[in-house]
């Protein structure tokens, strides 16, 4: 089934009965809901209640849409867009409270496939990518993780970020070059080798 397909058919189901129609929805992109909050926040448990509170936003939302709207919807960058705005809500708030003690996600336990070391070396190399992602301005984090991070076409990171595609390529563009000069500052050199462009951890 190819993507517009399918999101025909969650328009459809979301038409016949909403609560139905919200599950198989959740089904459906629920893990892109989660990739996108864990991308932008710094811990595991901050992305749970972000991709919590972002499909609470979108159920609500969709209780007050008539059928005209329903029928109208881009589910998967409409939900991205809420993401992103809970996002965004939620560091504005941070701001404004005392900051807390640094906060880490425990190391997961080495792997004997790959061993100690090289685990050590990976779980620094997401910490390391995790920062200079918080760095990048917040257009250009979103941008950067919704076409690198996630896969979305740059139709849909433009509808998610509200711009036209060139302001989009330009967004993921800028993103990325300074997403490399983080990452190769002298701090981080070791690092940057391991690191693709793409966003992703090299194996």
């Amino acid at each position: 089934m190819t993507p517009d397909e399918t999101e025909d058919r969650l328009r459809r189901a979301l038409a016949r009965d909403l609560d139905a129609g919200f599950a198989e929805v959740v089904r459906v992109h629920g893990d892109v809901v989660h990739s996108v909050a864990r991308a932008l926040t710094a811990r595991a448990a901050d992305a749970e209640d972000l991709a919590a509170e972002s499909l609470l936003r979108a159920y609500r939302a969709l209780r007050g849409y008539d059928a005209g709207r329903v029928a109208a919807l881009a589910v998967r960058p409409w939900l991205l867009t809420i993401v992103r705005n809970a996002a965004r809500n939620a560091a504005r708030d941070a701001s404004r409270r005392p900051a807390p003690p640094p906060a880490f996600d425990p190391v997961e336990p080495a792997s004997e496939i790959a061993g100690p070391a090289q685990e050590a070396l990976r779980a620094d190399d997401r910490r390391q990518l995790t920062a200079a992602l918080a760095a990048l301005p917040e257009t250009q984090r979103s941008a950067v993780v919704l076409r690198h991070v996630v896969g979305l076409p740059t139709a849909e990171v433009a509808q998610v970020l509200g711009c036209a595609g060139g302001t989009a390529k330009s967004h993921v563009s800028r993103g990325l070059r300074r997403l490399r000069t983080l990452l190769t500052e002298p701090a981080d050199t070791g690092a940057a080798q391991r690191v693709s462009v793409s966003g992703r951890s090299a194996p």
